[in-house]
Order: structure tokens, then C-alpha cells, then sequence
């Protein structure tokens, strides 16, 4: 099943997220098929904490899943996965997205009112 057209807030979010080379490799990875965090890392050559700071940031986005699972051996694993989006940007589209938009600045918080 694939999401309804993003908000305006949701598609600044996304966008913000993909924006980042780091997670757009995460992203691309896991396009792939599920992984787990340490084969992951190593995978893509950064630390854990690093990737688990873009993975962070990739799921709040909506675009990817986590999941945590016991191993055979009763370790904790966390797996991610690519979540079900499709973005198609067009102008149409993006004017749509706009007309939602309640925060100027995603990162600091709602929009301000204009004065009169």
C-alpha cells in the first residue's frame, strides 16, 4: 500500500532527511531488502552511533521501519527496512504540499503569524 500524497510538513521533513548523502545511501541500501544495523554499518563504513542517528532521522521522515528481534542466540536485533512510499514531485504537487505547510522552518518549530 502506498501513502497518501504528504502534507506539506511531511514532504519538508522527507525531503530534509533524503537531502543528506549519508541517508540517501542508507536508503538506497535498504532498497535492497532489510538489514541489520551492524552488518549495516559495516556495509556503508560508518560507526553504529552514526548510522543509528541517520536512521533515526530517516524514520521520524517516514522512510524507513525499524524493528527489533531476537536473534537465534538471543541477542537483540534491530532491523530496518525501506518503508512503502512513493514521492512524485511535480509542481502541482508540491503547490498542494505547500498549502499544508504550518511550520516555516521544520527544524524550529510552527510558523509565524504575519501581522496586519
Amino acid at each position: 500500500m502506498t501513502m497518501a500524497q504528504p502534507t506539506g510538513d511531511d514532504l519538508v521533513e522527507m525531503l530534509a532527511a533524503l537531502a543528506n548523502p549519508l541517508r540517501l545511501r542508507i536508503v538506497a541500501k535498504l532498497a535492497g531488502g532489510r538489514d541489520y544495523v551492524s552488518r549495516l554499518a559495516r556495509e556503508i563504513g560508518v560507526s553504529r552511533p552514526l548510522l543509528h542517528m541517520h536512521l533515526q532521522r530517516l524514520e521520524a521522515a517516514g522512510l524507513v521501519v525499524g524493528s527489533l528481534e531476537l536473534s537465534e542466540d538471543g541477542k537483540a536485533m534491530k532491523y530496518y527496512e525501506v518503508a512503502d512510499f512513493d514521492l512524485h514531485l511535480t509542481a502541482p504537487a508540491l503547490a498542494e504540499a505547500a498549502k499544508t505547510l504550518t511550520r516555516s522552518d521544520p527544524v524550529k518549530g510552527p510558523a509565524r503569524k504575519e501581522r496586519s
